[in-house]
């Protein structure tokens, strides 16, 4: 894909890592949140961009934590949706088959067969249901429910014009953009994942299914998953030495982490700050921000890691 037709959308405390990472993104490329209100927010500004640019553009939606291979599939499959968007004008999603129960994730209940010329599966959305609880879940995999991979193609007017029906909350503030008052309309923004903003609510929601092997790594335990681990089933991650341990995992890039006698627990090193938690409620650990004493965050590293924390935990927000 030309560097002209791709756009970052990152937040301000990693914006500078991205351009260092990716020099040939030039600065039109690279669109920074004033303010981490959620994808539905974000999506919105991107697609009122791609739109002034090309009226008839396609956007492909995808996050930076998600594992996919082998990416040739991947490839093709998004040139089969970018066809199929052409022709149904939806919001298609890219289903997965679920392997586990997982509460993280959104849930798809798949309707009517779109018959497609390639044998690519797709299909309408019958429900879509963001984060549900355990025993929902539970039912859901008994009825044949998918996962939402996160993995967006549309038109990016089609999505603006949905906002206008279902999201009010956001398509309201349009008008700003249109006046260039980004940070007033992201100020003015409500928090809200693209999920429950417009994929609960919406009646264009259809899928692919995935024909590639996909994880997200968006919390600790997916490195549990994707990382290979030692034979007793510590995964270690920079530097660590694991004495009679098992089935922990740590990440420490800058130091050296002895574990000596535990298990199940998660070691998470950045900068000066060290975190050890317990594995099951390691995908909950940025409820801990309000409880730790705000002088803990002066220094630079650990003012970045707060500011990450809180900027993924908005993005993460279930506001059903």
């Amino acid at each position: 894909m030309p560097n002209d037709k791709i756009r970052i959308l990152t937040g301000t405390s990693i914006a500078h890592l991205i351009q260092k990472t990716i020099p040939k993104i030039n600065k039109e490329g690279l669109m920074i949140e004033p303010k981490a209100r959620g994808t539905a927010p974000a999506l919105a500004w991107a697609a009122w961009e791609i739109v002034q640019k090309d009226p008839s553009a396609i956007l492909i939606s995808l996050h930076v934590d998600h594992m996919i291979s082998p990416e040739s599939k991947f490839v093709d499959l998004m040139h089969a949706t970018v066809d199929l968007v052409r022709r149904e004008d939806l919001l298609f999603t890219v289903a997965v088959k679920p392997t586990r129960c997982e509460t993280g994730y959104g849930y798809i209940k798949p309707g009517k067969k779109i018959e497609t010329m390639d044998g690519t599966q797709a299909f309408r959305v019958e429900s879509f249901r963001e984060k549900p609880n355990a025993e929902t879940v539970e039912s859901y995999l008994d009825t044949g429910h998918l996962w939402n991979s996160g993995i967006f193609v549309w038109r990016a007017s089609t999505f603006l014009n949905e906002l206008k029906y279902v999201t009010p909350e956001i398509a309201d503030l349009l008008p700003l953009l249109d006046k260039n008052r980004i940070d007033e309309f992201f100020d003015r923004a409500p928090v809200m994942t693209v999920d429950v903003a417009v994929l609960e609510r919406s009646d264009l929601v259809a899928s692919v299914s995935a024909t590639f092997n996909w994880d997200d790594l968006g919390n600790w335990e997916a490195l549990m998953r994707n990382r290979k681990s030692d034979e007793k089933g510590n995964v270690v991650i920079g530097n660590g030495q694991m004495v009679e341990s098992s089935r922990n995992l740590v990440y420490s890039p800058d130091g050296t982490v002895v574990a000596y006698g535990i298990e199940d627990l998660a070691i998470i090193q950045s900068g000066e700050i060290t975190l050890v938690t317990r594995r099951d409620i390691a995908p909950n650990l940025k409820d801990l921000l309000d409880q730790i004493p705000p002088e803990l965050f002066h220094s630079k590293s650990a003012s970045d890691l707060k500011e990450s924390l809180e900027e993924s935990d908005s993005l993460n927000t279930n506001n059903s």
